[in-house]
């Protein structure tokens, strides 16, 4: 069952290794597929440290759909869709971590 619980956050390092090899970071996507591998140790610390990445992920997120945004108006694009799908993904990154305390219970 604990394994089930920890798919989110899999999930969302996944989704910020990829936004991270996209923006040109290829050591940093590699560390953030790697991370999850941190909750094999069965110490507090290691669910908080994972718990703290995907805080760090998320508020990643956010300053990518402030500058996205940003860009979209100035160009006279739409921006809202992207706003939402982005504002989702930032919400499912922190609920993940959230999850991520109920693992080590």
């Amino acid at each position: 069952m604990k394994i089930i619980r920890m798919i989110p956050a899999v999930l969302s390092f996944l989704l910020i290794a990829a936004h991270l090899y996209r923006a040109g970071l290829p050591i940093f996507a590699v560390a953030a597929v790697a991370a999850p591998a941190i909750l094999i140790i069965p110490q507090f610390w290691s669910a908080r440290i994972v718990q703290l990445l995907l805080v760090l992920s998320a508020l990643e997120w956010g300053r990518t759909l402030l500058n996205l945004v940003q860009l979209r108006m100035e160009m006279g694009m739409d921006w809202m869709r992207l706003a939402v799908i982005l504002a989702a993904v930032i919400l499912f990154t922190l609920i993940s971590a959230m999850v991520v305390q109920s693992v080590r219970k």
